[in-house]
């Protein structure tokens, strides 16, 4: 990869984020099993990609020959007897038969119950299919060779949030030549080295990656928070206690406690109140149950970032303190949700930059820079967002 950047554009406001980090996770499991499989031409291994989500569930992925038509193999037979010779089950009709009767490719491996190669979820797998499709069709590569877009998939999910990239080890060799391509096209934004940068106006195809030391830090931090909630004194506040606390705090720490307290709409209990600033959060669990529930909803709420940033806008306005995740969820009509299930929601699109906060410090919930950059902000930061 060569050290270049792409010309300059007008910056188009960001869309949301196809991914989820959970699902990001999915997306490079699926393109590292078919990076370790015995293919040696791209044509094979794109199409392994799209065979393979679509097997994930049942161990079968269906495709039509107007499905194969469509990706523009430049040589669709040979990639169809690779996938054989791999071991896949292919049915002979795929070529010259009905172009509209789709035809199960059996993959070994990915048959239902224990030993699954690609474990993934109903939803997480559905999501994972959605995003391979958007970005093989993105406009700079939609009409790019088998490489290019095969590229574009490596690439995007292996972007973290910041559109910030480093190239994978298993990055197919012929992906690389690929690279010129997907900076000329905008695709990329620039390129040093390993490192690249994703394009704005496809910055919502990344896969939210964090290294493994991100990773290993994010839960030491969780390990902490836990270790400090397990050996915190657990005790009701009492006004001695609370007042004891405000006189040890900032001035804008006390002005923004004295505003949830003094909250004429929220009217909280003093004890919510109190033990809510006075003692340290304990982390969310995320089971994967709720990981699997959040695939779900996400489907049904697609605009929920922007509507979260507003909601956050409205609140603080009338309120003059920010929303709780209850409060959040229940203003927005997010009712009957799992204390785990929200916190998934609201975490994922604190990550995603539609919301921000100041923790530990509660009721502080914000838009983000993601919802800055589409003209949301408090009516305090206006005039600054503007220039």
């Amino acid at each position: 990869m060569t050290t270049a950047s792409a010309g300059d554009g007008a910056a188009a406001p960001p869309q949301p984020f196809l991914l989820t980090p959970h699902q990001g996770e999915a997306a490079r499991a699926l393109l590292s099993y078919v990076a370790a499989l015995p293919l040696d031409s791209v044509d094979a291994q794109l199409l392994a990609v799209v065979v393979a989500v679509r097997a994930a569930r049942s161990g079968a992925g269906n495709i039509t020959g107007t499905d194969l038509r469509s990706l523009r193999l430049e040589d669709p037979e040979g990639a169809l007897a690779e996938l054989a010779a791999a071991g896949w089950e292919v049915p002979g009709q795929l070529i010259g038969g009905d172009p509209d009767t789709p035809f199960g490719i059996v993959v070994p491996g990915m048959a239902p119950g224990p030993g699954h190669v690609l474990p993934l979820g109903k939803d997480a797998r559905s999501r994972v299919s959605g995003w391979s499709m958007r970005t093989r069709l993105a406009k700079p590569v939609r009409k790019g060779s088998s490489a290019v877009r095969l590229a574009a998939l490596f690439l995007a999910a292996h972007c973290s949030a910041e559109l910030v990239g480093h190239a994978p080890d298993e990055l197919p060799v012929a992906c690389y030549g690929a690279v010129p391509t997907l900076l000329e096209k905008g695709f990329l934004a620039e390129v040093s080295g390993q490192s690249y940068r994703l394009g704005p106006a496809v910055g919502h195809l990344a896969g939210l990656f964090r290294t493994p030391e991100e990773v290993a830090a994010a839960a030491r931090e969780a390990e902490e928070r836990r270790a400090a909630r397990e050996t915190a004194t657990v005790s009701e506040a009492t006004p001695e206690s609370w007042a004891a606390w405000k006189g040890d705090v900032s001035p804008a720490l006390l002005r923004h406690a004295e505003a949830v307290e003094n909250c004429r709409l929220c009217r909280l209990p003093f004890g919510r109140v109190a033990n809510a600033f006075m003692t340290p959060p304990a982390p969310l669990p995320m089971p994967r149950s709720a990981l699997d529930a959040y695939d779900t909803w996400r489907a049904a709420h697609r605009d929920c970032g922007r509507e979260a940033a507003l909601f956050t806008v409205a609140f603080r306005t009338g309120h003059g303190h920010g929303p709780s995740y209850g409060q959040l969820c229940k203003g927005l009509g997010w009712k009957k949700l799992p204390r785990e299930l929200r916190g998934v929601i609201v975490s994922t699109l604190i990550t995603e930059g539609w919301l921000t906060s100041t923790p530990p410090v509660p009721w502080t919930l914000r838009p983000g820079g993601t919802a800055h950059a589409q003209g949301i902000v408090l009516p305090g930061q206006v005039a600054r967002a503007g220039r």
